[in-house]
């Protein structure tokens, strides 16, 4: 390893320094026990400490420890997966933290789940998605911070570039287009030449790899759903969405305040689907999305701040809030099955279009009353 520079040192230390108390302590507390190879933070938690952000998410690559063995002599819970030989650990405030052991990987079939074979630190971080992501944190068993960068990342980071690794990584895992989209829009990245190259390649795997829809549903998770929708559609991958300008419009109300929830980007999304059960079930949504567009579809009173007064507002923008049960006994309709008629005699006509405003309800509610009465009805 070459001797770290002036600048290679302070951004470590600037890594380190990012990272909350208690997580240094547990990374000492993992580096000590990992034996000669130490322990390394990698990923998007370096990125992040980088630019600024406490990390929260924390991955550990180990080169040489046992990490079944090591995760439980930590003295927390934690889950084994022995498929890649990786640990999720459950830290004291409930966060997950995953320990894997150094590795490399191929993929024998595109689109495919990758086969991890042994392999090197440096290994580990070159079979990683994109530069900006293959960033490690070092730390021997005495805990002295190393920045490694085997890929170039921190060039990229400084230019704000966000590039593949290689010239296939599109192709070998076409989730890796989403997952750079999402990656784009929220730390405002711009693509390598080489990652819009691999856009093409990337759409013709996108039906055979069966992760890139759980990116997609991650999307939707997004701080601005709608602004990673629109990376995907200037990368040239606007087909693997219906339409998201409902979801641009989702955008700007959250950044007016509103409080809009994953399941109305979701319901939106929905809406603007060919077939929204079949992408609802490509997407594993559940049912909450669809309940919510068709809550926001009705024409039952929902308070404002609601997400289907939300939604309402941009699926029926000329939509005024329907008179309510109280509102007709209000007029003049004594409490029974009288406003039920009432009800739904409003109802009808809303369905016709003949009411478009409050005003015009009340109106045809006295017309409706005025009808009756001369019938001799109660």
């Amino acid at each position: 390893m070459k001797p770290r520079s002036a600048e290679s040192a302070a951004q470590a230390q600037a890594v380190w320094a990012a990272l909350r108390p208690e997580d240094r302590a547990w990374l000492l507390s993992v580096a000590e026990q990992a034996g000669a190879g130490g322990a390394a933070l990698v990923g998007g938690a370096v990125r992040d400490a980088l630019l600024g952000v406490t990390p929260l998410d924390l991955d550990v690559v180990l080169p040489d420890a046992d990490v079944e063995a090591l995760a439980g002599a930590m003295g927390l819970p934690f889950v084994f997966h022995p498929a890649f030989g990786n640990a999720t650990v459950t830290l004291p405030d409930g966060r997950a933290a995953d320990l894997v052991r150094a590795r490399r990987e191929v993929y024998p079939v595109p689109g495919g789940n990758p086969l991890p074979l042994p392999g090197s630190l440096t290994d580990d971080l070159r079979r990683r998605d994109f530069s900006v992501n293959a960033l490690a944190l070092h730390l021997s068993p005495a805990g002295v911070p190393t920045l490694l960068d085997v890929t170039g990342g921190l060039d990229d980071l400084r230019a704000r570039r966000l590039r593949p690794l290689h010239g296939e990584s599109l192709r070998e895992d076409a989730s890796r287009l989403v997952r750079g989209a999402r990656l784009a829009a929220r730390l405002d990245l711009t693509a390598a030449p080489d990652l819009l190259g691999q856009v093409p390649a990337a759409l013709d795997m996108a039906g055979h790899t069966p992760r890139l829809w759980a990116e997609l549903r991650l999307l939707l998770h997004e701080p601005r759903p709608g602004r990673a929708a629109g990376v995907l559609r200037g990368w040239g991958a606007g087909s693997l969405l219906p339409d998201t300008a409902l979801l641009d419009a989702l955008d700007a109300r959250r950044d007016a305040g509103a409080a809009v929830p994953f399941t109305a980007y979701a319901a939106a999304l929905l809406h603007a689907a060919p077939d929204p059960a079949g992408l609802a079930e490509r997407l594993s949504l559940g049912d909450r999305p669809g309940a919510l567009l068709a809550r926001a579809l009705s024409d039952t009173p929902f308070p404002d701040g609601t997400p289907e007064r939300e939604l309402r507002a941009l699926l029926r923008p000329d939509a005024h809030e329907p008179l309510t049960g109280k509102d007709v006994v209000a007029l003049g309709v004594p409490p029974g099955r009288g406003v039920g008629e009432a009800l739904g005699h409003l109802a009808a006509l809303r369905r016709a279009g003949q009411v478009r405003s409050a005003d015009d309800e009340r109106a045809a509610l006295k017309a409706f009353l005025a009808t009756k009465a001369r019938q001799g009805d109660p």
